[in-house]
């Protein structure tokens, strides 16, 4: 019974334990969430004063109004909503996020419920939503600026660049003028009922005189054969249907285009020096356009050649450099990638490392660190040592041609130095030797004497081992009184069903003759009587063990307050202990 009740509460405490986790888990990603729309530019999330739901539908709403979608909610004005306003605001925001192609679903109850886990993705794409649309409107308000800037303003560069347009458009318009199309004949029968024909005809009116009418599939059919005679057949048609074609045309008139007779006179009636003004104007002009037509085109042409040929040399530079920084970008993306594996790696074996801690190996796993400590600071002595020796064998080297070219004397003088020294190393080797199997032996003795954290953990193992032991003993004692009072129950039971079928039994030969109903009666009189000196031996026997239980509950009550007392005296020990270690601490740092 007490096993299951231990049970019960162990699996209480578990499941409460889980319960605190999820909501620790909640509110880490709550805390995500407000740094994430901080950090978009909803500043309305640092207010203290507002509640979470306020700042995390806030926030969506905020996030949705930036990505021009509108939501029917006047948050500023309406703060704390009731259970109802806030399930409609919910169930608007979620009907909202369909609408914005949004990968991510939820329900309104796990908004109003703040349900961080599932609500930090979509917070997450509303964001980059947002941000998205800022860019897009960034750069369309920016170039709106420019164009208004342009309409208003304009630059010194700018305007001679307008100049030279207007001029270049006035020379185009004057050089089109002067050579327009001129018409030169004119059909006389209506035109031709197919578009070829048309076309011909048209072109013939203007004196093109090189019109061949060959259609796509008789082209291919000239490029595919070899046959010259077929294709002088063809030419020799086409020149046949120009003649038919010519024969139909009559000279255009000559008066068209010219200026009729009211013109002539209107002009002639104009002064003389104005019509002289007039030509000269007109042969001046058409000078500058053909002198600037044909030096614009050959300059023109030039320039184009010359920056074709710098835009081909940049296009190879970009070609070699684009090679260079894809190879460059390869080779960086299969380090990171090898970097981002060993990364896993290392945070996979940290995070079993973290499992592995527990409150029984956690002084192991302290001593274990202190150990990796020593062996990195023994690793860096060791390279420093290498460093030293480096550096002593380099200087050694050095001096030994010196050395060789000394003279013998001198040299047997440094032998015997030597010799000197190398003993003298050799005794402070054997007594650093002693030295240090002393101080090993030391840190043995110091390590097998258990300090004050292993001393408490110890103590508070034993506590535990004797809370089990305990009620374990209790419970097996209860079972054995419950064994012997049943046991009791069942003695008195079949006792008592013994008599029973013994009057049942004894009854009616008792009940035959007046000797044997006496004597029957003296004997039933005799196991009352029995009964009764049982009954009494029972309730003496109870009252006793109620006392016992009364004195055992004084001493008890007695205990407790001395328990107490230690405790107290226990807590003030530990204290006034801490105070003093802290004043010898005191004492020895200086």
């Amino acid at each position: 019974m007490f096993v299951n009740a231990s049970k019960r509460s162990a699996k209480t405490l578990e499941s409460a334990e889980a319960d605190v986790r999820e909501d620790e888990e909640q509110a880490v990603k709550f805390q995500e969430i407000i740094d994430l729309l901080v950090a978009a530019g909803y500043f309305r999330a640092r207010i203290k004063g507002l509640t979470s739901f306020d700042k995390v539908v806030g926030g969506m709403t905020w996030c949705i109004e930036s990505c021009n979608f509108d939501v029917d909610v006047d948050l500023l004005f309406q703060e704390n909503l009731t259970i109802g306003q806030k399930i409609a605001l919910t169930e608007k925001i979620v009907a909202m996020l369909p609408k914005m192609n949004c990968p991510h679903r939820i329900e309104p109850h796990q908004i109003q419920g703040l349900d961080c886990i599932h609500i930090f993705p979509i917070i997450q794409w509303l964001v980059k939503r947002s941000m998205e649309m800022r860019e897009v409107m960034g750069d369309f308000v920016r170039s709106y600026a420019v164009s208004q800037f342009d309409k208003n303003y304009t630059f010194a560069e700018d305007s001679e660049m307008v100049a030279k347009k207007e001029s270049m458009a006035s020379n185009l318009k004057t050089v089109k003028q002067v050579y327009k199309p001129q018409r030169y004949f004119r059909r006389k029968d209506p035109p031709p009922e197919d578009e070829v024909g048309r076309v011909q005809s048209t072109l013939l009116e203007y004196g093109s005189s090189s019109v061949v009418s060959l259609s796509p599939s008789e082209v291919i059919e000239d490029t595919q054969a070899d046959d010259a005679t077929s294709s002088a057949k063809k030419v020799q048609e086409e020149e046949k249907r120009i003649d038919e074609l010519m024969k139909n045309m009559s000279v255009a008139d000559d008066n068209e285009g010219r200026l009729s007779a009211s013109a002539v006179g209107t002009i002639v009636g104009m002064q003389a020096q104005e019509i002289v003004q007039a030509a000269e104007h007109y042969a001046a002009l058409s000078a500058d356009i053909e002198g600037s037509s044909v030096e614009g085109s050959f300059g023109a042409l030039a320039a184009l050649e010359k920056q074709k040929a710098t835009l081909e040399e940049r296009k190879l530079k970009m070609e070699k450099d684009k090679e260079n920084l894809s190879s460059k970008v390869s080779e960086a993306t299969d380090k990171l990638r090898a970097i981002e594996i060993k990364k896993e790696e290392v945070e996979e074996d940290f995070r079993r490392m973290e499992e592995l801690e527990t409150e029984e190996n956690k002084s192991v796993l302290l001593r274990l660190q202190q150990l990796l400590l020593i062996h990195d600071s023994l690793k860096e002595q060791e390279h420093k040592f290498r460093e030293q020796c480096k550096s002593d064998l380099a200087q050694l080297q050095s001096l030994v041609p010196d050395i060789e070219g000394t003279e013998p004397g001198e040299a047997q003088c440094d032998v015997s130095d030597y010799e000197v020294q190398k003993e003298r190393v050799n005794k402070l080797r054997l007594q650093v030797a002693k030295k240090n199997r002393a101080i090993a032996s030391l840190t043995r003795q110091l390590d097998d004497v258990p300090g004050r954290s292993e001393l408490t953990q110890y103590q508070r193992r034993f506590l535990e081992l004797y809370n089990q032991v305990s009620a374990k003993h209790k419970e097996t004692k209860q079972y054995y009184t419950l064994y012997n009072t049943l046991d009791d129950t069942k003695l008195y039971l079949s006792k008592e069903l013994a008599l029973l079928n013994s009057i049942q039994d004894n009854y009616n030969k008792a009940m035959a003759s007046a000797s044997g109903k006496e004597q029957f009666l003296k004997q039933f009189e005799a196991i009352v009587s029995g009964i009764k000196q049982n009954k009494t031996k029972v309730e003496k026997r109870c009252a006793e063990e109620r006392a016992r239980r009364d004195s055992l509950s004084q001493q008890l009550v007695t205990l407790v307050e001395q328990q107490r007392k230690y405790v107290a005296a226990v807590r003030q020990l530990t204290i006034e202990c801490r105070k003093n270690e802290a004043l010898l601490a005191q004492l020895r740092g200086p």
